[in-house]
């Protein structure tokens, strides 16, 4: 099983560190940012700025930053099109959505569907992935909830995702 997770307009720092430090544990094979999600060691920021940012990802990534393949994107749409074509599957974590793609995690159906290699791609935190995104979609990925919430913090519904994909 070989995994690229896709960070998409996540917003918190500490939630980019801790996905790169479980996606680390769980020996993903690349990570790539997109939209407005906060990058480590970006080039394209001041010093003081990127050394702002690397200091908070590295709170809670504790060096994973360093031992990833980590990649840039300026269209994720793009970047997941060139996976798709390169015979990715292209895996939502979502939930809430009406779809005929939308599989529990805890389904026979979602581990017969899934591939040796998967892209799962993170949304916004809030809003989840940009809708404009599903047509890309082959799989959509939904943990279920037993309790009065109904998502979990980004970050820890990457490291479940991570590891029922990885358990297969």
């Amino acid at each position: 099983m070989e995994i690229i997770v896709v960070l998409d307009n996540i917003r918190s720092t500490y939630n980019v560190g801790a996905i790169l430090r479980t996606a680390e544990g769980f020996g993903v094979s690349r990570v790539i940012f997109s939209g407005y999600t906060p990058r480590v060691h970006d080039a394209a920021l001041l010093p003081h700025l990127r050394a702002k940012l690397d200091k908070e990802i590295h709170k809670t990534a504790l060096g994973a930053e360093d031992m990833l393949e980590i990649a840039s994107s300026d269209d994720v749409a793009a970047t997941l099109a060139e996976l798709k074509a390169g015979g990715w599957q292209i895996v939502g974590l979502e939930n809430n959505i009406s779809d005929g793609r939308l599989k529990q995690i805890n389904s026979p159906d979602f581990k017969k569907n899934l591939s040796q290699r998967v892209v799962l791609i993170l949304g916004e935190e809030v809003h989840g992935i940009n809708p404009e995104l599903y047509d890309l979609m082959d799989l959509f990925l939904e943990i279920p909830m037993r309790g009065q919430k109904e998502s979990f913090n980004v970050s820890v519904a990457a490291g479940i995702a991570m590891y029922a994909i990885m358990s297969l």
